[in-house]
């Protein structure tokens, strides 16, 4: 038996994975960043300590800790590296967790421990290489290559969502203009979808926001354009192909076996999926050679827990 943490910016959610990859228990509370790394790594302790009581184990049952941290981890020194939205920079946290929970302790990204969650139990199975890309607020990403995490001589790759593949003039939150989250994730539907229904507000995409520009969502974009509405497919189509572009480059560059969607946009299954293979088999380098397989993820929100508690 395992613990997983899924340590986010807004929640942190622990679990106790068995040797399947199942989550026999879990618990959750709010991160609270503003309190401190010291008060965050006690409430991991203190839920993965009731998880263990309330299944009738002990800590001596459990073979490990694993944390998926959002940001940069160093697993062998025990710090966190940097985590923007908890505000830390080299934050000890696997010292901090021993003060209260006597385990081994590993930790690496959250794209990471999700890319490997599934690479072992979920969409990834059974290949040796594969890569997970979310497509939510941002372009996540995870690399496992033989069957490893790929995180990079200083911790921080991959980076898939700040590749640069063009010039549209819209700055990121990195501070760079044309990484391709600002074309691939969630946030570039919501903003070409509420530019379409200023310009054009009998849109549908308007509409199924009941009205409200504000309101607009990723997916009333794509519901919109699979009822044919000229803005949304337009919109949609331009979206397929930047997202294609970030993968044929994957694909040139590290040619995995999977390939792995996940994060609210894949939702949309294989109204997505489908074009996306089209338009990456057109631009693919070696036409004549198997190449990548693109899935929708499998594990969703369990993926951090599940990734994480597989660490050691």
């Amino acid at each position: 038996m395992r613990i997983g943490v899924d340590l986010g910016g807004t929640n942190i959610a622990v679990g106790l994975v068995d040797e399947e990859g199942r989550i026999v228990a879990r618990g959750s509370r709010p991160t609270k960043p503003e309190r401190g790394y010291e008060a965050i790594a006690k409430d991991i302790a203190d839920i993965a300590l009731e998880l263990i009581k309330r299944s009738n184990l002990s800590v001596s049952d459990i073979k490990s800790m694993g944390i998926g941290v959002p940001g940069v981890a160093d697993s062998e020194k025990g710090i966190v590296i940097r985590a923007v939205n908890l505000f830390w920079i080299k934050i000890p946290l696997a010292k901090e967790m021993r003060k209260y929970i006597d385990l081994p302790i590993y930790m690496d990204n959250d794209a990471n421990v999700a890319a490997l969650a599934e690479a072992v139990y979920g969409a990834g199975k059974g290949s040796k290489s594969s890569v997970i890309i979310t497509l939510g607020t941002g372009v996540g990403s995870g690399f496992i290559l033989d069957g490893k995490i790929y995180n990079g001589a200083h911790h921080f790759a991959p980076e898939l969502g700040h590749i640069v593949i063009g010039d549209n003039g819209i700055r990121c939150n990195c501070g760079k203009i044309g990484c391709l989250e600002t074309y691939a994730s969630a946030t570039a539907l919501i903003r070409e979808g509420k530019k379409a229904a200023e310009k054009n507000p009998d849109t549908l995409i308007l509409k199924f926001a009941n009205g409200d520009i504000n309101s607009i969502t990723a997916k009333n974009v794509i519901d919109a354009a699979k009822q044919y509405d000229e803005q949304a497919m337009r919109i949609f189509n331009d979206y397929v192909k930047y997202l294609a572009i970030g993968i044929v480059n994957v694909i040139n560059m590290f040619d995995p076996e999977v390939i792995i969607l996940g994060g609210g946009v894949a939702n949309a299954g294989d109204f997505l999926i489908k074009p996306l293979k089209k338009e990456v088999a057109e631009n693919i380098l070696f036409k004549e050679l198997p190449y990548a397989d693109i899935r929708k993820a499998e594990l969703g929100n369990d993926a951090g827990i599940i990734g994480a508690a597989i660490l050691s």
